[in-house]
């Protein structure tokens, strides 16, 4: 029997850190609902050991039916019926038993049918799937579109939206459209209000939709006639039920395949506005990306998970010249590193589900009464952090898994270019997680907020000022003196007063302080448990050589050096 929860002794490592029970007891208000619903927790412990067993439910289903149907999902693929999507018979029956299992909508309040679990848990449960199959992974992890409609929706559509995702409906985000892609100011798909049908409807195409044959879709669309930009768009409910929405097309991808990718047709499709007019792009979809981002960066991690333990079972099988391959040094070098890298981004997703559990916990209590000057101090502290911290989550997790599936097929070697191993299989899902719900280049963009306001600087130096073990004190001291020359090498680039100089040097700054922050969170991750000093010492030294080479570059050139790179 697998069970990619129980097998995995990292997971609950992270579930059990100091802060979750701050973050319990805040989510449960003192667990009031313990006496209004038989399966609400009556104390810190009884919420944990609920989480602990639906991870072990989730783990189960991932390791013994998701992972046995992900090479046929990915052969087959969803079919186009009529107009509308077929998944594929394996896909069909994950989604048969998350049904059965009512794991759908787990971090929504009970009153709407979830189980009220914090983030921590539900982006967990994200990559235990993740490392199963990453395509089911976007069908499980579009419940975002949840999240977003219990955040800004009114309660009349609450009740009537909410309650079916814990019975199994699927969701959908229709952003993107053919002509705009990562510019989402560019959609142009258009949304009236018919006066006598008393109902917007909606009109226009939207392209590369991940899910887009869903139960329940959220759609950005053009509300304000002759407008142009954000300010013009507005964030709509389509309800499948209307069926005034047709699949013109399922994409043929290089990898994620159970996970139909679709281009939508909508014509006169009615549909329910969320919230207030205008606010579409620049409130409500803005908080359902940096979830969907909180979403890859948990995907990244399960399918880096899953290529290491392929990598990890090659090489202890594959013999050459008389002995397993994993005694090689050129091979167990890799295996560290892919491990340390794992661990890292294990550690950054988790520390940005528990800032954005902090903020969205004190919002939610914002909402309901005044909050208190330290409440709302800590509320505007991990806001500020989950910000800063959700694209350099996104970005590492993603290129490190990328690199990692890379190393994984070269430890297989020929065999790993073979449709007979999964790892060939891994390799292509990878590929998509440092492109979709914003590229790598537009997550650099995103940090450089965190590298111009010093938030990355004070949180290093935050993370500084905790007493480690006399044995790891070697790696704080590294790390102390790459945040002074992390802090050294941004004050030169900025004091150049040249935006397109600052830019061309925005990738290199932000990984120099993603590598100290990853560092520091594996050194604090040691400090907890002893078994992350080898991924701490490898993943740090590793980071000092490549900060040295960045500085070294950004040292030796100048803003005319620009000039030799434009085209």
């Amino acid at each position: 029997m697998s069970n990619y929860y129980s097998d995995n002794e990292h997971l609950k490592f992270h579930l059990n850190h100091p802060l979750m029970k701050k973050i319990v007891e805040l989510r449960e208000d003192n667990f009031k609902e313990s006496s209004d619903y038989d399966y609400a927790p009556i104390d810190f412990e009884d919420a944990m050991d609920n989480y602990d067993q639906v991870m072990e439910i989730i783990g189960e289903i991932s390791g013994e039916i998701m992972a046995a149907n992900a090479d046929d999902v990915d052969h087959n693929g969803p079919q186009l019926i009529d107009h509308h999507v077929k998944y594929a018979k394996g896909t069909q029956e994950n989604l048969d038993a998350i049904i059965q299992s009512k794991l759908f909508g787990i971090s929504l309040p009970r009153k709407y049918g979830g189980l009220n679990f914090p983030i921590v848990p539900y982006v967990m449960s994200g990559e235990i799937v993740s490392r199963a199959d990453a395509g089911f992974a976007n069908i499980w992890g579009l419940q975002d579109c949840a999240e977003t409609i219990h955040e800004f929706a009114s309660e009349e559509q609450k009740l009537k939206y909410l309650p079916r995702f814990n019975e199994g409906e699927t969701a959908a985000m229709d952003l993107t459209e053919p002509d705009a892609g990562s510019d989402l100011q560019a959609v142009q798909l258009e949304a009236h209000y018919d006066e006598k049908k008393e109902t917007w409807l909606l009109n226009g195409v939207k392209r590369f939709i991940t899910n887009g044959d869903a139960d329940i879709s959220l759609v950005l669309a053009r509300t304000e006639e002759g407008s142009s930009d954000a300010r013009g768009l507005s964030l709509f409910i389509y309800d499948k039920k209307h069926q005034a929405m047709k699949v013109r097309r399922i994409e043929n991808k290089l990898g994620i395949k159970g996970s139909p990718t679709c281009e939508l047709v909508f014509k006169d499709a009615p549909a329910e506005i969320i919230g207030d007019r205008k606010f579409g792009l620049i409130k409500y979809v803005m908080s359902l990306m940096n979830s969907a981002r909180l979403g890859v960066g948990s995907q990244s991690v399960g399918i880096a998970e899953a290529a290491y333990q392929q990598a990890l079972k090659y090489a202890h099988e594959r013999e050459q010249f008389g002995k397993p391959i994993i005694k090689f040094p050129a091979i167990y070098e890799m295996l560290s590193n892919m491990r340390a890298k794992t661990d890292a981004i294990r550690s950054v997703l988790y520390e940005t589900a528990r800032f954005v559990d902090m903020y969205k916990i004190y919002a939610k209590i914002g909402r309901e009464r005044k909050l208190k000057a330290d409440e709302r101090k800590a509320m505007k502290y991990y806001q500020r952090y989950a910000d800063v911290f959700t694209p350099i989550l996104k970005l590492t997790a993603s290129e490190y898994c990328n690199q990692i599936a890379s190393d994984a097929l070269q430890i297989h070697g020929g065999t790993g270019y073979m449709k007979d191993f999964e790892i060939e299989r891994i390799f292509r899902d990878a590929r998509i997680t440092n492109i979709y719900e914003g590229t790598s280049q537009l997550q650099v963009v995103a940090a450089m907020r965190g590298v111009g306001n010093k938030a990355y600087h004070k949180k290093m130096k935050e993370y500084a000022e905790n007493e480690v073990l006399p044995e790891l004190d070697y790696l704080r001291k590294i790390l102390i003196k790459l945040s002074s020359h992390y802090s050294s090498i941004v004050k030169k680039v900025y004091a150049e007063e040249d935006a397109e100089y600052i830019d061309f040097h925005a990738r290199r700054l932000v990984e120099i302080a993603s590598d100290i922050i990853l560092g520091y969170l594996l050194l604090l991750d040691a400090n907890r448990d002893l078994k992350y000093k080898k991924s701490a010492d490898i993943f740090i030294r590793q980071a000092r050589a490549e900060i040295t080479h960045h500085i070294s570059y950004i040292n030796n050139f100048s803003p005319r050096d620009i000039s030799d790179f434009k085209m």
